[in-house]
């Protein structure tokens, strides 16, 4: 039956299940990895990657636990204390430069440079020509012509 509707022309109801409810990421931020992806894989920074003392110079060991501490207390307080002044910020002034950046370049960049790849159809149809006629055939006599050319390296010794 469907067959003979096909054949005489008469169109045919087709039901597509289209899920419309799509997001970017299907979860939230990740709280205990918050670097999944290692974007920031070398600012792994200790205390001894910075401040390390030889074996034949050393402190007083209180000296060294205190630095040690002082080091990781201030690094992790600062750095709390500068992303709760500058995180939401700099993280407002990403997304709209990304969102302006994402917008340029579907509603103006590909669609000029879609324009030109169109109309310059002709220009790619001239180069290839070009470089068939004029500049493939010199390098293939200058080819031909150096691959006659034998280099043998001698060390000193063999002399």
């Amino acid at each position: 039956m469907d067959e003979q509707r096909l054949k005489s022309g008469e169109l045919m109801e087709v039901k597509v299940d289209v899920d419309l409810d799509f997001t970017q990421s299907d979860t939230g931020p990740h709280i205990e990895d918050r670097d999944p992806k290692r974007v920031n894989s070398s600012l792994k920074v200790m205390f001894e990657d910075v401040i390390a003392e030889p074996p034949s110079v050393r402190s007083f060991d209180k000296v060294w636990l205190w630095s040690h501490a002082l080091f990781e207390v201030s690094r992790l307080w600062c750095y709390r204390f500068i992303s709760l002044v500058l995180a939401v910020p700099v993280s407002l002034a990403a997304g709209l430069l990304f969102a302006v950046l994402s917008c340029l370049h579907i509603w103006l960049i590909m669609p000029c440079v879609q324009l030109l790849l169109i109309n310059m159809q002709w220009i790619q149809t001239v180069w290839a020509s070009i470089l068939n006629i004029f500049i493939s055939p010199f390098f293939s006599s200058a080819g031909k012509c150096c691959s006659q050319i034998i280099i043998h390296l001698a060390s000193a010794e063999n002399r």
